[in-house]
């Protein structure tokens, strides 16, 4: 019963910082409106959200393109199908793995980062002095956080992408005599312009999803070092799956219908 209670607690308590969040989304987009933005942070968040993540991004595409080649090069050869792999790998990390995979490494490692930094900030008062010295924390540690997110994410998606196809190119050539030019001429072919800009599209949304939920746990953080903690957990999980479910909704809208790739 007790652990029943807690369970329920705890949902009910996890329902509101979400509730709270969409709240401070909509504060944060008004501030913006007005260009409330403190530049200094902002371009410091930058610095954490894209130079500081690029090289665990760029290794998580590289491995997920020669993985994605291994798994599709020898069923495509298999029905004489082995001039598409490269465009399946392009379609793929476009549409779904660059923009996702990327998405998910910066909630492990900034959207942690954000509620862990701003939930000690809260729980140590740091909050409350910036109140009492007449400075909105929206302004000064949101914003910044939402804008860098935002503004990087779709780099190190389309860096991931030129990463993850290398990858997939290599291991098709060393593995599968399939040659560069016959690799790079079937993604040309599959790829269209919309793909890209559905890539760069979902990126920005994921960037704001995490950083308004990392910014919004931590400042709705109780409980000394055990509640940050919890906060840094809960708004990892929580973006993770805020990312999936925008994802499904996002393709969902993007790619209806009947598609118009053609193989050649």
């Amino acid at each position: 019963m007790a652990n029943s209670t807690t369970s329920r607690g705890g949902l009910q308590t996890w329902f509101q910082r979400l509730i709270a969040a969409c709240f401070l989304a909509g504060q944060v987009f008004l501030h913006l409106l007005r260009a409330k933005i403190h530049r200094r942070n902002t371009f410091d968040q930058m610095s954490i959200v894209g130079p500081e993540s690029l090289t665990i991004a760029l290794l998580t595409a590289a491995f997920v393109g020669m993985v994605f080649t291994i798994q599709v090069a020898r069923e495509f050869i298999y029905y004489g199908a082995g001039t598409t792999v490269g465009g399946v790998l392009a379609i793929a990390l476009t549409r779904e793995l660059a923009p996702v995979l990327t998405a998910v490494v910066i909630a492990g490692r900034v959207g942690s980062a954000f509620a862990a930094e701003i939930g000690t900030m809260r729980v140590t008062e740091q909050i409350d002095a910036l109140y009492m010295l007449k400075t909105d924390p929206i302004d000064y540690l949101v914003s910044p956080r939402v804008l860098a997110c935002s503004l990087m994410m779709p780099v190190l998606t389309i860096l991931s992408l030129i990463t993850g196809m290398t990858g997939g190119m290599f291991m098709a050539d060393a593995l599968y005599d399939i040659s560069p030019t016959v690799f790079l001429r079937s993604a040309q072919n599959f790829l269209q312009v919309w793909d890209l800009f559905s890539a760069v599209i979902k990126s920005v949304v994921f960037g704001a999803l995490i950083a308004i939920i990392g910014c919004s746990w931590g400042l709705t953080t109780t409980g000394g070092a055990k509640g940050v903690g919890q906060s840094t957990t809960t708004a990892v999980v929580t973006a993770l799956l805020s990312i999936f479910i925008a994802n499904f909704f996002l393709s969902w809208l993007m790619f209806q219908g009947t598609g118009s790739t053609a193989i050649e």
